[in-house]
């Protein structure tokens, strides 16, 4: 046993040293909600989240990746309670793209100080996902093929174009290649809260998206009074501009401090 220890206390010692452990505490000077919740959309995972999580932690604060089954909305939603249920204080909840209408439906949590929606949906109580296409153009660059059990992936040879026109070629074979499909009904089920009402929001729009009309994402900010903060990026604008989304993710965790008090 002794001769373990130095591996031992090696070990240990490097845990403590690890940004993970050193920024857990989040900022020091109080003066941002210290804990981050991050949900993805549809097709993806928590994985694209990576650089985003590690420029926040950089800066004190503690980030918690969700990861959707995507199975349902309640089952996502569940999912999403279930890790703020685990924070230990005020959340900034965000989301990308589908993780819009999650967070809209999840964000009544008590812990939710703020809302940031990436690129993503916002439908009202009592509205579905489906119905905020309605009266917009999705641009032809982004095709859903659905099976016959009612899943959907974003069809292969446009993915690139669709979702990540602005990632190298190695990042988007990757992405493409673990896509993970939605049940499609879960746009068709009517929501029972919309968190944006009581919650103050912000919207980051990527220009160069093609999962939505450019409008529809103009007009969904307008309608829920979000701070916007617009940038030149692809759908997967969490995956290839994180820092931006951090600044954006930065400025909500600042600004709802005092109503998180």
């Amino acid at each position: 046993m002794a001769g373990r220890l130095p591996s031992i206390i090696l070990s240990a010692a490097a845990a403590l040293a690890s940004p993970a452990n050193a920024q857990s505490s989040g900022p020091s000077d109080g003066s941002a909600v210290r804990n981050i919740v991050l949900v993805h959309g549809a097709f993806a995972d928590g994985s694209g989240w990576r650089k985003v999580r590690e420029n926040l932690t950089a800066r004190g604060y503690r980030v918690t990746i969700v990861q959707n089954p995507l199975t349902s909305l309640a089952d996502d939603v569940a999912a999403t309670r279930r890790v703020l249920d685990r924070q230990n204080g005020p959340v900034i909840l965000v989301g990308h793209s589908w993780g819009g209408t999650v967070i809209t439906e999840a964000g009544v949590h008590a812990k939710v100080a703020g809302l940031v929606y990436v690129s993503a949906l916002s439908p009202d109580a009592g509205e579905t996902t489906a119905q905020q296409y309605e009266g917009y153009t999705t641009p032809p660059e982004f095709v859903i093929e659905t099976g016959q059990d009612g899943y959907g992936f974003i069809k292969a040879d446009s993915f690139s174009a669709g979702f990540a026109a602005d990632a190298s070629r190695e990042d988007t074979d990757f992405l493409n290649a673990a896509q993970v499909p939605i049940n499609m009904a879960s746009f068709t089920v009517k929501l029972e809260n919309a968190a944006w009402r009581a919650k103050p929001s912000w919207s980051v729009i990527a220009t160069q998206d093609k999962a939505f009309d450019q409008r529809m994402l103009r007009d969904m900010a307008r309608r829920i009074k979000a701070r916007v903060t617009t940038v030149a990026a692809s759908h997967a604008v969490y995956f290839t501009q994180p820092a931006v989304v951090a600044d954006v993710i930065d400025e909500a965790a600042r600004q709802s401090v005092a109503i998180a008090r």
